[in-house]
């Protein structure tokens, strides 16, 4: 029997469309420490397909395809989604992707919920929000923590 997902697959894959995907793609690997894995260019140049990986976890990412419905941030206008990413030093990362040329949108902050985090859009206005789990925070007292917690966090 074939094993779903198959074997060292994740079950939910964020997949991404990017006006330029191979800048895309050389930007996620300067500014987030991303590694190229599976690299499926069309004839015309076109990313076709494209897997990142970070930490054993991947990313997918492909041009956008107008004709199928696939468009970018970019081309859309605004953040329509953002992917959320664990990392082990967030401020090393913070300063890696800041001087790759990431747009921070909140500095590294203590959130109510026991993670760091910064938010950055990529070039094409992904939205990436970087955590590092820093303490433990029992379900009880994150409630207690949101009433207290100011907007936007």
């Amino acid at each position: 029997m074939v094993q779903n997902p198959p074997e060292g697959s994740q079950r939910i894959v964020p997949y991404l469309n990017y006006a330029d995907a191979k800048a895309a793609i050389e930007f996620l690997i300067n500014a987030f420490g991303f590694e190229q894995g599976l690299l499926l260019e069309g004839p015309d140049g076109s990313v076709g397909h494209c897997e990142l990986q970070l930490g054993g976890e991947t990313v997918m990412l492909a041009s956008e395809f107008g004709e199928l419905g696939l468009s970018s941030p970019r081309t859309l206008g605004g953040v329509h989604a953002s992917v959320m990413v664990y990392v082990d030093d967030l401020d090393a990362h913070y300063e890696c992707a800041k001087a790759a040329g990431a747009q921070i949108v909140q500095e590294p902050t203590e959130q109510f919920y026991g993670d760091r985090t910064y938010r950055a859009l990529d070039p094409e206005g992904v939205g990436w929000d970087i955590h590092q789990h820093v303490r433990d925070v029992t379900p009880e007292e994150m409630v207690a923590a949101m009433s207290e917690a100011p907007e936007g966090e």
